[in-house]
């Protein structure tokens, strides 16, 4: 099967800035119609009354008893006090851990002491819930340490009471706890009114009135000016404070004006995303970035009845069949920026993403997912809508054909990603782009490759986040420094940050298997090269790489760089091995043009350790000589 974005013979990227002014949801109505549409008094919610024992256990099934016990568990939970100096140390050294690990922690507990009486309904887990909603609305903010300094006034990571800050957690407690007063306000009220009337209150003020008479927030996007970056934080946001204002307000005038508010909100990330589909964000960010936006279109049509929809879309059935077409096999998916080379998704919101969009690649590939981890399906964390969603889908997800083989060949002419794979066993990922992306690295023109769906050239992905993750300092990192990726450093220069810095003359060609791009121009001027086409040809016996280049000048040698996983051995001159996971490559180089050295990267960060283990390895070619002009080829090959 074939995935073909444009025409077949060859096809030329064009990225550049993705925006343009698309407007989907706002030219499905208006305000006035909208309000005709809306669905009041909570009259949308898809699942059983919490007096309706009978359909909870319908619904819960054989997943009950997890959930009941996983409340059991909270019954004594300690509530942590997340402390001024947790705040502070962002700051002060950077970690960001010290104050989302309490806070996520409270916030898992609410979410498990909910689900626990939804499932069993005694009200055992009603007082310590209480204490959870207690505890949460006596913070000052529900928003990160991380994320503070850019939206308060103070621009500090302390959080001040003069201005409510809707960033990703706050948001996602506000809708968590919006669906905990949904359900438990009669149970609050018997035994405090002041207790729902408390959170009621917090709600109105910390999202809704936020909401609605703040265009500040960075994600909005209201005052959108080219350049802006528009990324899942968006749609993310948005889908919480809709399920805040369905859950809470009956007025039909105050909720037309916000659910139109957040449709226009909401059109600025799809005005901003590609229309080919991709999320240049990766795997792992897409169930954040379409994978939210799917979440927010969902909730929006059952708050309209099904009247609000732009899932027969075409640019909304690519987003979601990106994360299918992502997937390598046996865990492994195609990774750029700061995106894991592993997970992504989830098979649950792939399927409903599926069911929405009518993708029967989506719903079979969730279905395959789901057989390979043969999970009950169980909690989506804080995610409250999720989990419910997750139950009430269950079945048909169970009942769906468990059928997936990757396209031969997957390309994103906006994005510049480029999928190859061979009856050989080769899977080949190359990218053009910009050095701007979301969650950006260095990386025009690198490449993934894998053999029998095993990793062996590699994007390492990003380690813990820290307040140099998202600063000044980004790329100070190695893992965002073009070094560290599969391109060159030419006349001792690697590639630098900024829109500016993009790949050229992007080529596609399916009938050859080959991608092209002049990277040239994601180098600074300091580099002094005039051009630099990387191309890549998948071939019956490997993969020929070849760097054709014209210089200004010679300054330094030039230094060819491969990033690898596994055993790394320079078996002889002109060829070293790539060994990992039972799948073994040599990469073949003139040995008259370039000598070789391996790096050993020791990871000392979970985050990469988890994926990579111990180490990856660096091997750099250095040139012997230095020449203005020049063609670079190298063959990866299966050994025997």
């Amino acid at each position: 099967m074939k995935k073909l974005l444009l025409f077949s013979f060859f096809c030329i990227g064009m990225h550049l800035h993705a925006y343009t002014e698309k407007d989907l949801l706002q030219k499905t109505t208006d305000i006035s119609r909208l309000k005709e549409v809306l669905v009041m008094q909570q009259q949308w919610v898809p699942y059983p009354a919490y007096a309706d024992r009978k359909g909870w256990d319908e619904l819960f099934g054989d997943t009950k008893g997890f959930f009941i016990q996983q409340g059991v568990d909270r019954l004594n939970y300690e509530w942590k006090v997340v402390k001024a100096t947790d705040y502070l140390e962002f700051e002060r050294g950077g970690n960001r851990r010290v104050m989302e690990d309490p806070f996520g922690s409270n916030n898992q507990a609410i979410a498990d002491l909910f689900m626990a009486e939804l499932a069993e309904g005694k009200g055992r887990f009603i007082d310590p819930l209480i204490n959870g909603v207690y505890q949460a609305c006596e913070m000052t903010s529900w928003a990160l340490s991380a994320h503070l300094g850019r939206e308060q006034i103070s621009g500090r990571s302390l959080p001040d009471n003069k201005k409510p800050v809707i960033d990703l957690t706050s948001g996602d407690l506000s809708s968590m706890l919006a669906w905990v007063y949904y359900y438990f306000k009669p149970s609050f009220d018997q035994v405090n009114p002041v207790i729902a009337e408390r959170l009621r209150t917090e709600l109105q003020e910390r999202t809704m009135d936020a909401f609605m008479h703040d265009d500040s927030f960075w994600w909005m996007a209201f005052n959108y000016q080219p350049g802006m970056m528009v990324n899942n934080w968006n749609p993310w946001c948005n889908f919480n404070v809709l399920q805040t204002f369905f859950l809470l307000e009956n007025d039909p005038d105050i909720l037309a004006q916000a659910v139109y508010r957040t449709m226009v909100s909401v059109d600025q990330f799809i005005n901003y995303t590609h229309t080919d589909g991709a999320c240049e964000e990766g795997p792992s960010y897409w169930g954040h970035a379409a994978g939210k936006m799917y979440d927010y279109l969902q909730i929006l049509y059952d708050g309209t009845g099904g009247k609000i929809s732009i899932f027969d879309q075409p640019m909304i059935k690519a987003m979601g069949e990106y994360i299918a077409y992502s997937y390598v096999g046996d865990g492994w998916v195609v990774n750029f920026a700061d995106a894991s080379a592993k997970g992504g998704g989830g098979a649950d919101l792939i399927f409903r993403y599926g069911k929405a969009v009518d993708s029967r690649v989506m719903k079979q590939y969730a279905a395959y997912q789901k057989q390979l981890t043969r999970q009950l399906p169980v909690s989506s964390g804080k995610d409250v809508f999720r989990t419910l969603q997750t139950l009430l889908y269950r079945e048909e997800l169970a009942n769906e054909t468990a059928d997936y083989t990757p396209p031969l060949y997957t390309w994103y002419p906006e994005t510049e990603f480029c999928y190859l794979t061979h009856a050989n066993g080769f899977f080949l990922a190359a990218k053009g782009g910009y050095n701007n992306e979301s969650h950006n690295h260095n990386d025009i023109g690198t490449f993934s490759l894998y053999l029998n769906k095993t990793p062996l050239f590699i994007d390492a992905g990003v380690g813990t986040y820290t307040r140099q993750t998202f600063s000044s300092e980004r790329y100070s990192i190695w893992t965002m420094q073009s070094d560290y990726h599969n391109v060159p450093m030419i006349n001792g220069v690697a590639q630098a940050f900024g829109a500016a810095y993009k790949a050229t003359d992007v080529r596609f060609q399916p009938g050859r298997k080959t991608f092209s791009a002049n990277i040239a121009t994601a180098y600074p001027k300091e580099a002094h090269v005039k051009e630099w086409i990387r191309s890549y040809t998948l071939e019956r016996n490997g993969v020929k790489i070849e760097d054709s280049f014209s210089l200004d000048q010679t300054k330094e040698p030039n230094q060819v760089n491969f990033l690898t996983w596994g055993k790394v051995e320079l078996t002889k001159a002109g060829e070293f091995t790539v060994e990992a996971g039972g799948q073994k490559v040599k990469l073949i180089y003139d040995k008259e043009v370039f000598d070789p050295v391996v790096e050993t990267i020791t990871l000392d960060d979970a985050r990469l350790s988890n994926v990579w283990g111990e180490a990856v390895y660096r091997v750099s070619l250095y040139a012997k000589q230095m020449k203005r002009k020049g063609k670079y080829s190298f063959l990866i090959q299966t050994t025997k």
